[in-house]
C-alpha cells in the first residue's frame, strides 16, 4: 500500500565540517515556535537511483529510488509539486515487482559496521513503472547511481513535543552504475515536518548566518550526476517580448502547455483532485495554439497532431464532465425544500454517476497505457525538436501574432452574433463556446508580445467562458434528468422532483442567454482594445 508524504525542503552547502551550521539551528530554541531541539543518533542511508539511459526521469524532476536505512526505508517516487516541494509516494521493500536486493538489510541506525550493502537488484515496482510511463515511453528503468549517506538529525521540536521540522547533515557518497569516477561531499537538509514556510525562512536565515549556502542543485541525484546532465543553472531563457521572434513565443506557450500534459500524467493515474480537468485544459490549450496560430507553425503539418490532441481530451473530458454533472445536480437538489424531494432522487442520480465516473477512469486510464497516447506525446516532442516554422516565425511577435489574435475575436463575434437567429440556440451557443475557448488561448500565448491588448481579450473571454460552459452544462443535465425521470417512471417513482430541477437547470440557461448581448457590443473595444 503507497503512503504519499507532501515534502517540503531546502539544500545547502555548509561552512567546513558543518558542525557551527547545526549550533546554530539548536540556537533556535525559544525563537520561531521551537520549544526544544532534540539530537538523534547517526543514521546510515543506502540508496539505488533509477532511471532510463538518457536521464528522462531527473531531467523532469523525479526522483525514483530504492533506499534502506532509517525510518522511511523502501521504494520512494519524488515528483515536483511546487517550489522547494515534492510529493514522495512511498512502497515498502517487498513491493510487487520490487523485491528485496539480495544482502539488503532493513536498515540500522547508529552502527557505521552494520550500514546495509544494497545492491542493484529487484526490478522497480510496477505501481511506479505506471506512473512514469509518460516519460520512459517504454524504455527500461535501471540503476544509474548509488548513493550512500552518512546522516546526523536534529529535531525542532514545538511545545507539545511534536516535530516542527529536521534538520540533516549529511555525508554524501555517489558512486555512478556506469563506472564513472566516485564523488563525495557534504550538505545541509531543512525539511519541515508540520512547522509552516515562516520556519523554513527562520531556519534559513540561521543557517546562512552560520556561513552556510544554497546548494548549486535541487537533489542528491542531480549533483551525483551533474557530469551527465546539461548545464544547470548556466544563463536562463531570455523573457519573451514584443520584440521576441513570433516562433519562439507560440512555441513557448506549447511547450509549456505539452510540460503540463505529462506533469499531470501521473496526478490522473493516481486519481488526485482536479488533475483530470489540467491535463484536458493544457491538451485543449495546446490544440488551440497550434490551429489559431497557423501561419506561424505550418497548419498543414499540425493538422493530424490537432485531431490526437482533439482525441486525448475528449477522452479525458469524459470523466470530468461527469464530476461536474454530478456536482452540479447535487447542489441544484440541496436548493430545493426537503418536502418537495419526492423518492430516492438523490440515490437515483448518485448511482448513475458513479457507475459512470467509474466506466470514465477505466476509459481514460486505459488510454494513458495505450501506443496512441505514447505516439502523441513523442510526436509533441518531435514537433517542439524541430517545428514546421514559416517565414513569417522569425518576425516581431508583436507585429505577427496581432492579426490571428484578432482573426480569434471576430470569430468568437460572429458566433456570438449568430445565436439569436439560430434555430437550434443550444448548438448555435456551444459553437460560440469553442470560438471563445479559442480566442482566449491565442491571447494567452501572445500576451508576453501583445502586453495589455492580448491580457484583456482572454480575461473577457475567460468570463464568457465560464457563462458558455454553464449553459452548455445546462443542456446537457436536463438531458440526463429527462432519462433519470424516465427510469423513476418505469419503477413507479415519483418524477415530480426531476421536473422541478429540470426546470432550474432552464431558468439558468435563460438567464445566460439573457447576459450574452453585453459580449456583442462594441465587439472591437471588448476583444482587441482597438
Amino acid at each position: 500500500m503507497a503512503t504519499v508524504v507532501r515534502e517540503v525542503e531546502r539544500k545547502y552547502d555548509p561552512p567546513a565540517g558543518g558542525a557551527a551550521a547545526l549550533d546554530a539551528v539548536k540556537a533556535m530554541t525559544g525563537r520561531a515556535g521551537v520549544a526544544a531541539v532534540s539530537q538523534q543518533d547517526e543514521q546510515f542511508l543506502d540508496a539505488v537511483y533509477y532511471d532510463t539511459a538518457d536521464l528522462r526521469l531527473i531531467g523532469a524532476g523525479i526522483t525514483l529510488r530504492r533506499r534502506t536505512g532509517g525510518g522511511d526505508a523502501g521504494w520512494h517516487l519524488k515528483l515536483p509539486a511546487g517550489a522547494d516541494t515534492r510529493d514522495e509516494i512511498r512502497l515498502p521493500l517487498a513491493a510487487p515487482g520490487g523485491k528485496r536486493a539480495a544482502g539488503a538489510a532493513p536498515g540500522t541506525v547508529g552502527r557505521r559496521a552494520a550500514a546495509p550493502r544494497a545492491r542493484a537488484g529487484g526490478a522497480v515496482p510496477e505501481e511506479f513503472a505506471v506512473l512514469v510511463r509518460a516519460y520512459t515511453r517504454g524504455s527500461a528503468l535501471a540503476p544509474v547511481v548509488r548513493i550512500q549517506t552518512s546522516r546526523r538529525v536534529l529535531w525542532l521540536l514545538d511545545g507539545a513535543g511534536q516535530t516542527l521540522a529536521e534538520i540533516a547533515a549529511d555525508h554524501v557518497s555517489a558512486r555512478p552504475a556506469d563506472g564513472s569516477a566516485a564523488t563525495s561531499w557534504d550538505e545541509i537538509e531543512a525539511e519541515l515536518v508540520t512547522g509552516g514556510p515562516a520556519l523554513l525562512t527562520a531556519i534559513d536565515t540561521q543557517l546562512r548566518r552560520a556561513g552556510a549556502r544554497p546548494a548549486a542543485t535541487a537533489t542528491k541525484l542531480q549533483r551525483a550526476l551533474a557530469g551527465r546532465l546539461p548545464a544547470a543553472g548556466g544563463a536562463q531563457e531570455p523573457s519573451l517580448t514584443r520584440h521576441s521572434p513570433a516562433g519562439e513565443v507560440v512555441l513557448g506557450y506549447v511547450r509549456g502547455q505539452v510540460a503540463t500534459i505529462t506533469r499531470y500524467d501521473p496526478l490522473v493515474r493516481r486519481d488526485e483532485p482536479d488533475a483530470v480537468h489540467q491535463m484536458r485544459v493544457a491538451t485543449r490549450r495546446a490544440r488551440s495554439a497550434l490551429q489559431a496560430f497557423g501561419t506561424i507553425i505550418e497548419q498543414d503539418a499540425t493538422r493530424p497532431l490537432c485531431a490526437e490532441l482533439k482525441w486525448l481530451a475528449a477522452t479525458l473530458g469524459a470523466a470530468r464532465d461527469g464530476e461536474v454533472m454530478l456536482a452540479r445536480l447535487t447542489a441544484d437538489l440541496g436548493a430545493i425544500p426537503p418536502a418537495l424531494v419526492v423518492g430516492p432522487v438523490q440515490a437515483r442520480i448518485t448511482a448513475h454517476f458513479t457507475a459512470e465516473l467509474t466506466r470514465a477512469r477505466q476509459t481514460a486510464l486505459a488510454t494513458l497505457d495505450g501506443q496512441r497516447y505514447l505516439r502523441l506525446l513523442d510526436d509533441l516532442d518531435a514537433l517542439l525538436a524541430d517545428p514546421p516554422l514559416t517565414p513569417q516565425a522569425k518576425h516581431k511577435a508583436g507585429t505577427v501574432l496581432a492579426k490571428p489574435v484578432r482573426r480569434a475575436a471576430r470569430r468568437l463575434q460572429r458566433a456570438l452574433a449568430a445565436v439569436p437567429a439560430a434555430g437550434d440556440r443550444d448548438a448555435a451557443i456551444h459553437e460560440a463556446r469553442k470560438a471563445t475557448k479559442r480566442a482566449r488561448y491565442a491571447a494567452e500565448a501572445a500576451a508576453p508580445a501583445l502586453g495589455r491588448t492580448a491580457s484583456r481579450q482572454a480575461a473577457q473571454a475567460r468570463e464568457l467562458q465560464q457563462l458558455l460552459g454553464d449553459h452548455h452544462d445546462s443542456v446537457v443535465a436536463r438531458a440526463v434528468l429527462l432519462d433519470l425521470a424516465g427510469q423513476a417512471r418505469t419503477t413507479g417513482d415519483d418524477t415530480f422532483t426531476y421536473g422541478l430541477v429540470y426546470q432550474r437547470q432552464a431558468c439558468q440557461a435563460a438567464t445566460i442567454e439573457q447576459a450574452l448581448p453585453r459580449f456583442t457590443a462594441a465587439p472591437r473595444d471588448r476583444t482587441t482594445g482597438r
